[in-house]
């Protein structure tokens, strides 16, 4: 691991001049936490007015309201760890982290909180019960000592960029651990926070660690005012298919039979019109290939559904249990936790939320699987690794329909491009793997740490 120093001249007061200048920056610091929570009461009426309104589209966000204020009703065992994943995405990518965790320390609570109902229902599905799921609470005081209060955790992890000042306030003031995991700092989103000053420097000062993706990532957390970073590398080079991912693809491969057969991975709205129009452009030169399209969120499978049919493209929904025939064109994944399976039963994937400026999706879900991947230009998420896969042959970057079907027609029409393609995008997984063995290390030097710390209480007191 390469650690990253972030002596910041001025910042930590040395004396004289110096500690006035700071006293008075770390006083307009106090004046913004105050500030920037006085700003988050006043948008509470909108923040529940939209998650009503995604309630609307999808049941699920009308549920367990009550966590999201900090109430748990079956708290934890104190002394845990405390995982934070926003997502579907982010709960895959610390899969493997979880159940190292769950390995190596089966007497540490283990609590993972998420934002979406997706999200929850990824949790559930992965760790069943050996894992205490709640939603996130909001980033106000009051409902993040009630829920500090339940929970009460030891270590608490967060994934990639969720940076929440006054959740880390919390923790510095309950001398809970944070560890920043996976980090990721944009460009763009580095001058955004430097545009609030004394302020965002101090929230990245409470993150107890940060765990880099990349140097340059790591050299904006410095700059932005982290004190300890490494650079680890990206934990979702750490991917690990079960057996039953395996054995659904292979099933899955005998269905599709010679015919060839592409996916429109987590596309978003603004995407499937072009997904269409790429798929009925490749059907004049294959007219038998099938095209899985499986949408980003769940409340868009009716008005994806219907598009198709509007497309006049022949459907089949995976949710009805009906299976694609020869006749089918479409193949609509509107099930959850069954993309990676899909994935590897496809011979080409685009990887949505790139044509339109999303930043992109995991690409590395089909990589991993010897599957050659597109995506548009939008890729800002994923910056390093569209990069390393464009370098190495692995994947294609595209523009428009026009230009998806060329990609796909020249893959799915020549078996060894498409082999040769694919097999490059394994080996960079391959080679970029130990990201999970570096990042576990950090958090059991922590844990470890701690429980030294709780034995020599433990031995003074006798």
């Amino acid at each position: 691991m390469e650690r990253e120093s972030n002596h910041m001249p001025g910042y930590w007061p040395q004396e004289g001049r110096s500690v006035s200048l700071a006293a008075l920056s770390f006083e307009a610091a106090g004046s913004m936490y105050r500030l920037y929570t006085f700003l988050i009461y006043l948008a509470m009426p909108l923040v529940l007015l939209r998650l009503l309104w995604r309630g609307r589209k999808a049941p699920a966000y009308r549920l367990r309201w009550r966590e999201r204020f900090g109430c748990v009703d079956q708290p934890p065992p104190p002394g845990g760890v405390w995982i934070h994943a926003v997502s579907v995405g982010e709960v895959l990518a610390i899969a493997p982290l979880v159940r190292r965790l769950i390995e190596h320390y089966p007497d540490r609570a283990l609590t993972i909180t998420t934002t979406t109902p997706t999200g929850s229902d990824q949790v559930r599905r992965l760790f069943g019960d050996r894992v205490h799921h709640t939603y996130m609470p909001y980033d106000l005081p009051r409902f993040l000592n009630r829920f500090f209060d339940s929970v009460r955790p030891r270590y608490f992890l967060m994934v990639e960029t969720e940076i929440w000042p006054n959740l880390l306030r919390a923790c510095r003031q309950r001398e809970v651990h944070s560890l920043l995991a996976n980090g990721r700092l944009s460009q763009r989103s580095f001058r955004s926070y430097r545009r609030l000053g004394q302020f965002s420097r101090q929230v990245f000062a409470s993150i107890d660690q940060v765990a880099a993706q990349t140097k340059e990532d790591a050299h904006r957390f410095r700059d932005a005012g982290a004190g300890n970073v490494v650079v680890t590398g990206s934990i979702k080079f750490d991917m690990t298919l079960p057996a039953s991912v395996t054995e659904q693809v292979e099933v899955l491969r005998r269905l599709w039979g010679e015919r060839p057969v592409w996916i429109a991975a987590s596309t978003h709205e603004g995407e499937d019109e072009l997904m269409l129009a790429a798929h009925s452009r490749l059907m004049q030169a294959l007219p038998n290939t099938l095209l899985i399209l499986v949408p980003r969120h769940p409340e868009r499978f009716e008005r994806v559904a219907a598009r198709v049919v509007r497309h006049g493209l022949s459907l089949v929904r995976r949710s009805s249990g009906d299976l694609p025939d020869d006749s089918t064109q479409v193949y609509l994944g509107d099930t959850m936790g069954e993309l990676p399976a899909l994935l590897g039963a496809s011979d080409a994937a685009f990887i949505g939320g790139s044509l339109v400026p999303v930043g992109g999706h995991n690409m590395l879900e089909a990589a991993a699987q010897g599957v050659p991947v597109c995506f548009g230009p939008h890729t800002f998420n994923f910056a390093l690794i569209s990069r390393m896969l464009l370098d190495r042959g692995a994947a294609l970057e595209v523009s428009d329909a026009r230009h998806l079907a060329e990609v796909l027609q020249e893959w799915l029409s020549d078996a060894i491009k498409r082999a040769a393609a694919g097999e490059a995008g394994r080996q960079v997984v391959q080679a970029n793997r130990g990201a999970l063995d570096r990042l576990l290390a950090l958090l059991e030097e922590s844990i470890d740490l701690g429980r030294s710390d709780a034995q020599s209480r433990r031995a003074g007191s006798q």
